[in-house]
Order: C-alpha cells, then structure tokens, then sequence
C-alpha cells in the first residue's frame, strides 16, 4: 500500500476535527450560566420527624428549600417529582411522623453572603431569655430589635438565636412585636409546640398585657376601644393603620395603673391581633403612646424628647398561657429597660417635688 505524502496526512488530520456544534455551544454556555447563578442538589429522602408531623407537602418543601421560586415547587409536585412513601402526592398532603419523602435536585440560587450577628448582640438576647424549657422560650425583647430580619435589616431576633444555638433543629417565632416595642415574645423549639401555641392565640386563651406611657391624664371610664382598624400605604410607601369602618374588628381593654404630669401609665390587653393595635386604639382614645413617631403629633413628640424620652413607651409586659405538653398554668412577666424605668422615674420626680 502506497506511502501519503506528508501534506496529505496533514490532509486528512484537518477533515478528521469535529465539527463546530453551535447548539452544544450554547448548551454550555446556558449550564455555565446556570451554574453560576445557582447550585443544584441531589435527589434527598428525608424522613419526617415529629417536628413536622401534620405539615403540608408544600410548606415543607418550601421551608427544605429555601430560594427555589414558589412557582418551581408546585410545579415539581405536580409533575410527581416528589413523593411520599414512593406515592405522588397534592400540595396540601398532610405528613406523618415516619413518611419518606423524595426531593428531587433542582437548581437553588445562591445566598448572598450575610451579615451574622456578632457575639456581643448573641450575648444581649441569650440574657434575655426569661422562660425556657423543652418546649419553647420567652425572650424579653429590647427595644430598637426587630423579631425578625428583612427590610434593610440583617437579622432580627430570631437570626440572633439562630445564631447563637446552631445545635437547635427548629426555632420559629410564635408572634411578633414592633421594632420598638419591647416585651414578651414566645418562640417555639418544636413545630407542634408552634402549632399548639399558635391554636391557643387564635383562640385567644393567652393573655397579654402590655404597659404604655401615654399623653394626657387617662379617665377611668375608658376601659376600652372596640373599633375597626384599617392598614394602608402612604404616598411615600410606608404602611400605617387607621380606624376605619372598612377595618377588621379590632378590641383593646384599657386600665390606667398611675398617672403624672402631663402623662398616664396603662395597661392595654389586646383581644385581637391587629397590626399597630394598641398604638391606633390610644391615638383614638385622645391619648397616643409616647414616643410614637408615627401616630404622636409633632409638638407632643417634641415635648416627650425634652423630657429625656428616647424610645416607643410600649412595653409588652406579661403573659399568661398554659404550657404546651402539660398544660401548666404560667404567668410570666418582663421588666422595664433603663429607657421606660428612667422616664418614670423622671415624672415621678415632678410629682414629689
């Protein structure tokens, strides 16, 4: 067999090159940029803990996947891609403690990186934990600390918990308080001790208390304020609350404990849960809470920051509920910061003098 020359060789090398593919070429550059913006996961087989027994598939799902869109989970579930017990399942399937549930991979988006809470602010909520047990916790919540992250926050209270128990399976927060309010806030360390505590709210067979410095001298006769509260946005998008006849049922009982120069201590026990109850309901009795830099009119706010007054006077100050498992009675109650006690003591100077 004859001999190629050289430049025939060279030839044949050229026709033997693969041949560009434009579609494998954008294939690659498509997972490139998809494993870019996300990581995918392996197919997982989780079984279902106590924590979680009665939980629907959905919420499950989105709390094991946290960045996967809402829209990919159910879209998941209905194509069969998660199972349970190696059965399809709808959405709103309850789970039960020993169930094998199937996650199949899908591409989650990466966190950004965080800001974690440091070791000082660790500390500061650690010491304000009041109550605990297997069950649950109380924290008496500083002022100025939100109870949870978002909104240009970083953390929240149940970050910084988070953060400072990486041993716990399963903290979440029962309910919340404003970011200036400070108090009592119950947090659960297991799902059917949030479920129970939860239940017991919406029942409202939990007693909650909260103490408030208003303006004006509090009459007696007003014991309390049963009239609807409406939220809505304003031109600039901050939210706020008003009574409005298009509201929710909204009921505050009222009960002045002392009053001062210009002011009253009372206490307010919310029947409802609406969001700025307490706050809209005093505005409305003629009487707002100090240092209420949304609903208190500019001159008494002024007049409140003369006084030395630096914060929100609304303090959620006792609870009283039965304890999950055992259903033992408890009342606890939390302690003003240096903030609440000094003014007080600042008004019950002008009273002595």
């Amino acid at each position: 067999m004859p001999r190629k020359s050289s430049r025939e060789k060279t030839a044949d090398a050229r026709s033997e090159k693969p041949v560009p593919d434009r579609n494998s070429k954008g294939r690659a550059e498509g997972q490139a940029r998809g494993q870019a913006d996300g990581v995918r996961q392996e197919v997982r087989l989780v079984t279902i803990s106590e924590d979680n027994d009665g939980q629907r598939v959905d919420n499950f799902l989105l709390a094991q996947l946290r960045g996967v869109p809402k829209s990919i989970i159910y879209r998941i579930v209905r194509k069969g891609e998660v199972r349970v017990n190696k059965g399809r399942v709808k959405p709103d399937t309850r789970l039960k403690v020993g169930d094998r549930l199937r996650i199949p991979p899908v591409v989650r988006k990466e966190k950004a990186e965080t800001i974690k809470p440091g070791s000082r602010v660790q500390s500061v909520m650690e010491d304000s934990v009041i109550f605990e047990n297997d069950q649950m916790l109380v924290v008496n919540k500083p002022s100025g600390i939100a109870v949870h992250g978002g909104s240009g926050l970083s953390f929240g209270l149940i970050e910084v918990l988070r953060a400072a128990r990486p041993e716990a399976h399963f903290l979440e927060l029962v309910h919340r308080l404003d970011r200036d309010t400070s108090g009592l806030v119950m947090i659960a360390k297991k799902r059917s001790a949030l479920r129970y505590l939860q239940d017991e709210l919406r029942e409202r067979r939990i007693g909650k208390h909260y103490h408030a410095l208003v303006g004006g001298n509090w009459s007696d006769s007003i014991s309390k304020v049963d009239v609807p509260l409406l939220r809505y946005e304003m031109a600039n998008g901050e939210r706020r609350v008003k009574v409005d006849e298009a509201g929710k049922p909204s009921l505050t009982r009222f009960r002045c404990l002392a009053h001062y120069e210009g002011y009253s201590l009372v206490e307010a026990s919310p029947v409802t849960g609406r969001t700025h109850q307490i706050r809209v309901h005093s505005v409305w009795a003629g009487h707002p809470i100090a240092g209420d830099d949304k609903y208190m009119d500019d001159v008494s706010l002024k007049a409140f920051r003369t006084l030395g007054g630096q914060r929100l006077m609304l303090h959620a100050y006792a609870l009283e509920f039965a304890l999950p498992v055992t259903g033992e009675p408890i009342h606890l109650r939390a302690p003003y910061d240096h903030a609440f006690s000094d003014v007080l003591k600042k008004l019950e100077a002008r009273l002595t003098r």
